[in-house]
């Protein structure tokens, strides 16, 4: 299969390829922003934290030097300050937190499956046939570069997503974004923002059993270092009525975008550490009208450990979860929870681009969905890219 990997001048490479809960807290069960409009953290008047430091803390607690540093030591663990606007979102830099120890003992998101089917009004296709999922070829880094897993905290403890470097128009060749759920960095209706969310690029590079992940050297774990989100923006329609328990009208909305900073710091970009990011195709056509879609992740339920990059190729079809929301790309797949967020690809003039992620799957794993990323996705993502342009 083709490669997205680095070229030896670390540029930017992408070749042809076909191809996550306790409840808030009283009074605070309104979203960041309403339908149709996007949620970032600290877009709104009286942000916390700093402009690209992302060093605050949530709304209501006090932010100087020997606060912050007692949330490093712990503090984020008071899951009773669920934080859930916009503005409340914390995720200080906290060196070492994410050794090769704790990264392999994070556990996959739960599995956010789908009860029905979806909708009879004719944006439903057949259920595909179950597609088995494929190794991606080793080292990670040769061949899908941009490829990582997200990990961050959440109210059962560590655990993990996929995500994609994609390009940032803003800052061509050096772009800092990363592609993800939304389910990954929001709990949705039901809570709040995650904590301690990072990205490490090719994680586990020589695709080690899990078991020897914990005792390996952090430069085979985390070739490129391990990312920490200093901003993240989500879908309105995700805050309002998203589910980590089962796909409804919020699945079609399940994206989010992550900038982030390294973790040891250095001028370089993610795009230049990594040498490869891939654009996004928003206002793709409908699923039944690709011919050919690649989903990539990492699964972490059994029968998978969470230690291997895995593909599927797949013809998509569509899924829509409710009336009046947008069909959903969905493919036969075996990949389990831990997939969330990984990158659905496909061909567009010679050039690999981004069209979906990965947001739910059938209770028996025989199948995939992601959202089609159009005018709400969009919208979502230039407002990042413009917060650092």
């Amino acid at each position: 299969m083709p490669a997205i990997r680095r070229t030896a001048a670390a540029a930017a490479a992408v070749v042809t390829l076909f191809t996550a809960a306790t409840a808030c807290g009283p009074g605070d069960d309104k979203a960041a922003a309403g339908p149709g409009s996007s949620a970032a953290a600290g877009d709104k008047k009286g942000e916390a934290g700093q402009d690209a430091g992302g060093a605050g803390l949530p709304d209501g607690l006090p932010s100087n030097l020997d606060d912050i540093k007692k949330w490093e030591k712990g503090g984020w663990k008071d899951w009773d300050r669920w934080s859930r606007k916009a503005s409340e979102f914390a995720n200080p830099i906290i060196k070492d937190l994410w050794n090769p120890s704790r990264m392999a003992e994070a556990k996959t998101t739960p599995d956010v499956t789908a009860q029905s089917a979806g909708t009879a009004d004719g944006g439903t296709d057949p259920e595909p046939r179950p597609v088995q999922a494929q190794q991606v070829a080793r080292p990670y880094h040769q061949h899908m570069a941009p490829i990582g897993k997200i990990m961050f905290d959440s109210p059962q403890g560590p655990m993990v997503c996929s995500g994609t470097v994609v390009e940032d128009p803003a800052h061509p060749g050096k772009s800092n974004l990363v592609w993800t759920a939304g389910h990954c960095v929001h709990t949705g209706k039901s809570g709040g923002w995650m904590r301690n969310i990072v990205f490490v690029p090719s994680y586990n590079d020589q695709g080690l059993p899990m078991s020897q992940v914990g005792r390996a050297p952090a430069q085979e774990v985390a070739p490129y270092g391990v990312w920490w989100a200093n901003w993240v923006t989500t879908s309105g329609e995700w805050i309002d009525m998203g589910s980590t328990k089962s796909g409804n009208a919020g699945s079609a909305y399940d994206f989010a975008v992550l900038h982030v900073r390294p973790e040891r710091g250095g001028g370089k970009s993610l795009q230049e550490t990594v040498g490869a990011a891939l654009p996004v195709w928003f206002g793709a056509p409908s699923a039944d009208r690709i011919n050919g879609l690649q989903a990539f992740g990492y699964p972490a339920a059994p029968p998978y450990d969470g230690a291997r990059m895995m593909n599927c190729p797949a013809r998509p079809g569509r899924l829509t979860m409710s009336p009046g929301t947008p069909a959903m790309h969905r493919i036969g797949c075996t990949m389990t929870g831990g997939t969330s967020g990984g990158g659905w690809f496909t061909n567009r003039g010679g050039r690999t681009y981004l069209v979906s992620n990965s947001s739910i799957g059938s209770l028996d794993h025989r199948w995939l969905a992601g959202p089609h990323l159009g005018v709400e996705a969009k919208r979502v993502f230039e407002g990042i890219s413009r917060k650092f342009a």
